[in-house]
């Protein structure tokens, strides 16, 4: 995109700037930008050319982050609740010595088992959570969750039990498909690989390639379709079930490939036996002839990827949904090919991961914790009880899990019934309102700071974003924060330091060698790597670089872990690496993968892919041969988080960045507004078994009868030209439920809910 001018935010003349490289913070691709500034403002904002992923492209969000950067209510100091519920401010020594002390009286009394971490980073924040590993060293911390809990969990784990391990994680090679199929996903607006636009109209444009688009809403990307099935919202396994079935049934699968690289393919085709195509072709609500000649043009095809997303990973049968359909483009033979699926590269591990998906059970629920991740939806209950073993203190770091995790309302007692809380973020959130410490951090634009969203192939790149301003006076980069946290619980001393400080000033060589030797020496240093290395290399970097010295050691993992894609990007070891990307002010090209690498990457005993998940196939056996249930009560299905034009990250508070949908309307169909009696703007009331809302109406034909949808990212708190604080639309989870969520990984059924509308009187 072109260079754009944003709002200006001063009258007076500034002298001409050097355009900066950084990326946008806005959604997971984490488009490389160059920005120009005024003062403490992002004045301007173009896609960065240099960025080897994004090359120049950027959406039209981007353009808004100034708002995230100077928003009115950014924190400037420590503040500490009062008996009453209010807040006060604390200076920063003030702050830490009682926050330490309150971590470590329940700690004390309780065990670090009790205390819970959650958050750990945003869309663009990762390496503060890597810091923040060493305070839930510091304080015995054992169970966390983030975001990734209520969205990909049930695919991970599937994952695992497919091919080994849950890290073992795919992702599309969309420049290079003939076949791109999208599940839940709408990428025109939520993008989910780099230049998604660029890629969706070219696709479109060749009539060599295909488009395919499973989605119950007319979307961006469905009007680029050459096929768009719009099942019925909740039906995706039926719809799924049916496509296997005409590929089994009508010999469409690559036999000689599964023969090689598959096992389980005949219990799988028993299984599939209860399918009736028609039958569950009219349960989706899509036409039998068009779900076939979909079959047809998938098994066709030299090389399909699929994309799933929240659609169907926040839905009714989510995990099950991930299982058929991963199955489906395993049995037409595209894993591991040019064009397919294939198991990508990382530059750092989002999660933990043991065999097939980890054994790790939550102490209250006993829920499964899959990649090291506590599902959001049962947090609560994990402290809402009288179990011994309950989470009694919280710490919330870049995350808001009131206003993202399903009822919120719930949450926001579960906080309350904390013996002690701490949130470390830019802003009060609807989160740190519940809290009894928020520390201000720094944001994502005055401090050292990357993400680890590297999903990528062949290529994959990971770039290490320098500071644009200084920190906002009053706040500390997160490393400082846990840095100051964990000192003052005792986590190590200068003492300990002292050879590694000695070390790093005789060179990077000398400096890597002392480091492992003080790791076997002083094992307890080894639950502190990020810190330790902040405080010991970070001096050497140069002043103020120091927050970037952690990407030293996860450069030197990565090579480990991937040499030979490593060095194909021109990487002679994680030195070399480290180099490249530190002077780099734009993102670096870390790994470069052959395409039958995916099968090295496997790990199944025999390195084949495991077909038949037993847990799953009972589900799939289950499915009600009608349907699901309807609910005269609650007649609609809500898709609470719909993301529009008008909606981005959370991160964005001020609701002036939007330049349209104000209210953020409850979208609904010609003939359901004409049941209820409404037109264009008028008032409804959206009423669920969690909660009422009121909001106006917004009549369109992309939506089938009987599904209604309301925006992601509304409901915030923000403060008006007076400083009062006002929500601006809904907040979303204020409707949904915590119980309404899969049975295997919980994630919450944010796409699925029942509600009924009304015209507001």
């Amino acid at each position: 995109m072109t260079q754009t001018e944003l709002e200006p935010t001063t009258t007076a003349p500034a002298p001409p700037a050097e355009w900066q490289s950084t990326a946008c913070i806005l959604c997971s691709i984490n488009c490389g930008v160059e920005v120009k500034t005024e003062g403490r403002r992002i004045t301007r904002v173009r896609g960065d050319k240099a960025h080897p992923a994004s090359t120049g492209y950027t959406c039209e969000k981007a353009l808004r982050l100034d708002h995230y950067q100077n928003a009115r209510d950014r924190l400037t100091t420590p503040m500490r609740r009062r008996a009453d519920g209010s807040y006060e401010p604390v200076d920063w020594d003030t702050a830490v010595t009682e926050v330490a002390a309150g971590l470590a009286k329940v700690r004390d009394e309780h065990g670090g088992a009790s205390i819970f971490y959650y958050g750990g980073g945003g869309q663009g924040n990762h390496l503060g959570g890597g810091y923040g590993r060493s305070l839930r060293a510091a304080v015995g911390s054992v169970y966390s969750s983030n975001a990734l809990a209520q969205e990909k969990t049930g695919e991970f784990w599937v994952d695992g039990q497919l091919f080994g391990r849950p890290r073992c994680h795919t992702t599309p090679d969309m420049e290079h498909a003939e076949v791109a199929v999208f599940l839940g996903k709408n990428p025109w607006q939520s993008h989910g690989f780099p230049r998604a636009r660029v890629i969706l109209k070219e696709i479109a444009k060749d009539p060599e390639r295909a488009l395919i688009v499973i989605d119950p809403r007319r979307s961006e990307t469905a009007d680029l379709a050459d096929f768009h099935l719009q099942v019925r919202p909740g039906t995706d396994a039926w719809c799924l079930g049916a496509l296997l079935k005409i590929v089994i049934e009508e010999n469409l699968v690559d036999a000689a490939y599964l023969a090689e690289h598959a096992n389980g393919l005949d219990e799988l085709t028993a299984a599939l036996n209860i399918v009736d195509v028609a039958q569950w072709c009219a349960i989706a609500g899509i036409d039998e002839d068009l779900v076939r000649a979909v079959a047809h043009r998938i098994s066709a095809a030299q090389s399909v990827s699929i994309f799933e997303d929240l659609g169907i990973q926040q839905a009714v049968h989510s995990t099950l949904n991930s299982y058929l359909e991963k199955l489906l483009y395993i049995v037409t033979g595209n894993f591991g090919i040019k064009g397919g699926m294939n198991i990508h590269s990382r530059f750092a591990s989002l999660g933990g991961g043991g065999k097939g998906g980890g054994d790790r059970r939550t102490p209250v629920g006993g829920h499964r914790i899959i990649t090291g991740l506590v599902p959001g939806a049962a947090i609560p209950e994990e402290i809402l009880t009288d179990h011994p073993d309950r989470f009694r203190a919280m710490i919330v770091e870049s995350g808001n899990p009131v206003h993202s995790m399903p009822d919120s309302q719930r949450m926001r007692d579960a906080m309350a019934a904390l013996e002690f809380s701490l949130v470390i973020d830019v802003a009060m959130t609807e989160t740190a309102r519940c809290a009894s410490y928020v520390l201000p951090a720094a944001s994502q634009f005055e401090k050292w700071e990357a993400t680890f969203f590297t999903l990528e192939f062949p290529e994959n790149v990971f770039q290490l974003r320098r500071p644009i301003f200084e920190p906002l006076e009053g706040t500390l980069p997160e490393p400082e924060i846990h840095k100051r946290l964990v000192r003052a619980l005792g986590g190590y001393t200068d003492d300990d330091l002292a050879p590694l400080h000695a070390a790093a000033a005789l060179g990077r060589d000398e400096y890597a060698t002392a480091f492992l030797n003080a790791i076997v020496e002083q094992p307890h240093l080894g639950a502190h790597l990020a810190l330790v290395l902040y405080e010991t290399l970070g001096p050497v970097l140069g002043e103020g670089n120091e927050g970037a010295a952690a990407v030293w050691g996860l450069a030197q993992t990565c090579f480990l872990a991937f040499p030979e894609s490593v060095a194909r990007a021109g990487f002679a070891d994680g030195n070399a690496l480290f180099d490249a990307i530190f002077a780099g002010p734009s993102a670096v090209t870390f790994s470069v993968d052959e395409y039958g690498i995916t099968w090295d990457r496997m790990d199944t005993p025999d390195g084949k892919v495991n077909l038949v998940i037993r847990e799953l196939l009972d589900e799939f056996a289950e499915l009600p041969a009608g349907g699901p249930d309807a609910d005269d009560l609650f007649p609609f299905v809500l898709s609470a988080g719909e993301r529009r034009s008008s909606t981005a990250n959370t991160i964005l508070r001020d609701p002036t960045w939007m330049k349209s949908d104000h209210a953020g309307a409850l979208r609904m169909s010609p003939g359901d507004a004409a049941q209820i009696g409404v037109t264009d703007g008028d008032g409804v009331v959206v009423e669920t078994k969690r909660g009422r809302a009121e909001t106006v109406v917004e009549i369109t034909d992309t939506l089938r009868d009987g599904h209604v949808s309301l925006p992601n990212g509304r409901g915030l708190s923000y403060p008006d030209d007076d400083g009062v604080d006002r929500a601006h639309g809904i907040a979303p989870n204020e409707l949904t439920a915590d119980d309404d969520r899969d049975w295997l990984a919980l994630t919450p059924h944010h796409k699925t809910v029942r509600a009924r509308v009304e015209a507001l009187a």
